[in-house]
């Protein structure tokens, strides 16, 4: 009984210890080899935050796979994938937990290969504090600059550059003092206020948790103690409520909640909120944390909330104070980061996901991008992967937002791939566009449908897409022909013919092709609102953009055909000649040749022009249009 007795009593100190201590969370980061992992591992070994089965483990593993011959290799402590120790470099982001006598630590190890920059922007995004690492032997590289400014673009405004290696270098003092300066004013210039340089080695231990006497030159503090002084960043409870809806609960007909993680701020019983984007207001009669009613819950707390009032409120709304409330806005202005291989391309479609909320959000100007070498603006018209710019986008919908300088989490959003579902870029928000706040729809007492009736039809788009020399024209010339006959209202969209007016402008590099297809949907979205039944002859060969066209356009008023033939007939016909000059090298991305072509993989009809002729694949498109009670039936 006296032993667990004792056990509670250490339990309920431990406990008590804990509560007292403040939390801060660490990223480290750098160029690859720099030592990250060994640096976390002297920390967690240092601070007794390794378990005895995890070091008999780390023992084990130092023999087999280390690469301190045999002794404790701290680096594998972190580097947890399978691949980062055959390879001895970090992939993933590992996230360790360690303490002081004063303060808990969340520490994120960083991998430091160009091609992982989206994985350090993860782990950056929620880090109060980043150790950026460098080797004392290769000085500050490009990968140090692109992740200093990575962690300033994220709201970090403390860094403690860790001069790692100063044993390789004999603890010279002129090695350290030059990274330091270089480092400094990179740091000046990127506005990046509060920077510590420390010289440390992270394999002997010097200068990590006490003061090294192998550098008696150095009078500052050992890297444990400067990151124990550091102030607890500003609490978020502090700042105006903002609470993402998750979800509505609805566990029986007399209850209806509204769920979610509260961002920034207090939320108590009695409070009037905004729910944003609507503006309508409501008290809040209930704040529940899991099954238990309290007074009151600020930021991390999940929370389901009742209100006075059966307002409409959704997934993706937000619940604001009143007198402090968030923006609402379609068009924004924001710092991406790039992190596909496929290049960020202005004019392509891709979902947005900010907080809770998924919008459509096309980038409709690149502005610049952004030397991490030089903070210099750079003109283009694309970012490549791990590049940085700041662009304008154009969103299906209003969503929520504050500048992410505010509020990281509404003010930070990903770019995902609308077909392979893959993360292909991370967004900060700056400001909504003046123009969006001075733009609204215009409204017109003629309407899209009277339009039509006046003409005795359906609108329509017919897309035909396909390689040169599949028929798409040809084909759309007979279909024209024919729906004129039944004296239906049409109008053609050929390739060539929109590339002498509204597209002379533009070449045929991908950024062009996407800019093409815009533009083209755009007008086609137009003449469809005017009754007409569009007929759009174009290669169109990315399914993104072809999606895009789509999704302009109400159900039932997009038509895609597929126009099919083997590049082998399409090769043979050739023509315009273009497949010949494009095999001699005159003719510069060409779709089939050295651009690519994305078939539809669900197109409304798939038409092999080397098996029917244009005249009965003409037919089809008709008879498909009769189908889908476009024209009449007779």
């Amino acid at each position: 009984m006296a032993d667990a007795a004792a056990n509670h009593r250490d339990i309920e100190s431990l406990l008590a210890a804990q509560a007292g201590r403040t939390r801060l969370r660490l990223i480290a980061c750098g160029s690859v080899d720099d030592g990250k992992s060994t640096l976390i591992g002297r920390l967690l070994y240092e601070s007794a935050g390794i378990f005895e089965d995890q070091l008999a483990t780390l023992t084990a593993d130092s023999v087999t796979m280390g690469t301190r011959g045999g002794g404790l290799d701290l680096a594998l402590l972190t580097d947890g994938l399978a691949a980062e120790r055959e390879q001895g470099i970090t992939i993933d982001v590992a996230y360790r937990y360690f303490s002081t006598a004063t303060r808990n630590y969340i520490l994120a190890d960083a991998p430091g290969h160009e091609q992982y920059t989206r994985n350090m922007v993860t782990g950056a995004s929620t880090a109060d504090v980043a150790v950026v690492l460098v080797d004392a032997r290769k000085g500050v590289l490009t990968q140090t600059r692109r992740h200093t400014y990575l962690v300033s673009l994220l709201g970090i405004r403390r860094a403690v550059l860790a001069v790692n290696k100063m044993d390789l270098v004999d603890y010279a003092r002129g090695a350290f003092d030059q990274i330091e300066g270089e480092y400094q004013e990179f740091c000046a210039r990127i506005g990046l206020p509060d920077v510590t340089c420390i010289p440390i080695s992270a394999v002997t231990g010097d200068n990590v948790v006490s003061r090294s006497a192998a550098m008696p030159w150095y009078g500052g503090p050992a890297l444990l103690g400067l990151l124990d002084a550091i102030p607890v960043p500003d609490d978020p409870a502090a700042k105006p409520l903002r609470l993402p809806v998750q979800r509505i609960a609805r566990p029986h007909q007399d209850f209806r909640g509204i769920t979610g993680v509260i961002a920034s701020g207090v939320l108590r019983a009695g409070d009037m909120v905004s729910v944003l984007p609507s503006h309508r207001q409501s008290r809040v009669t209930q704040v529940l944390v899991g099954d238990r009613e309290v007074e009151s819950a600020s930021a991390g707390r999940s929370v389901t909330v009742t209100l006075a009032d059966d307002i409409d409120v959704a997934r993706g709304d937000v619940l604001s104070a009143p007198d402090h409330e968030p923006g609402v806005a379609d068009q924004l202005q924001a710092t991406m980061v790039w992190m596909h291989e496929h290049a960020l391309m202005p004019g392509r479609s891709y979902l947005m996901k900010l907080a809770t909320q998924t919008a459509i959000a096309t980038v409709t100007r690149l502005k610049y991008a952004i030397d991490v070498n030089t903070h210099a603006h750079v003109a283009s018209r694309r970012l490549e992967m791990n590049e940085l710019g700041v662009c304008d986008l154009d969103l299906g919908r209003p969503v929520v937002f504050d500048p992410y300088v505010e509020n990281r989490d509404l003010g930070g959003f990903i770019l995902i791939d609308r077909l392979t579902n893959e993360t292909v870029g991370a967004g900060l928000v700056q400001f909504a566009l003046r123009r969006s706040q001075n733009l609204r729809w215009q409204a017109f007492e003629v309407s899209g449908s009277s339009r039509a009736r006046l003409m005795g039809q359906r609108p329509c788009v017919v897309w035909l897409t396909g390689l040169s020399g599949a028929g798409k024209s040809t084909i759309a010339n007979i279909v024209e022909k024919r729906l004129h006959q039944l004296g239906q209202h049409t109008y053609i969209l050929d390739g060539d013919n929109v590339r002498h007016g509204l597209s002379r402008d533009l070449g045929f590099t991908e950024a062009d092709r996407v800019e093409n297809i815009r533009r083209v949907a755009e007008v086609a979205r137009l003449m469809a609102d005017a009754g007409l039944i569009v007929l759009v002859s174009f290669i169109s060969p990315y399914r993104a953009d072809r999606t895009m066209a789509r999704e302009l356009l109400p159900d039932g008023q997009f038509i895609e055909v597929f126009v099919d033939a083997p590049l082998s007939v399409v090769e043979a016909r050739d023509p315009k000649g273009l497949y010949g000059k494009a095999r001699r090298g005159e003719l510069k991305n060409f779709t089939g040749i050295d651009a690519p072509y994305e078939a539809p993989e669900d197109p409304n009809l798939h038409i092999d022009t080397s098996t029917v002729s244009a005249e009965q694949a003409a037919d089809r498109i008709v008879d498909a249009l009769r189908s889908a009670g476009v024209i009449s039936a007779h």
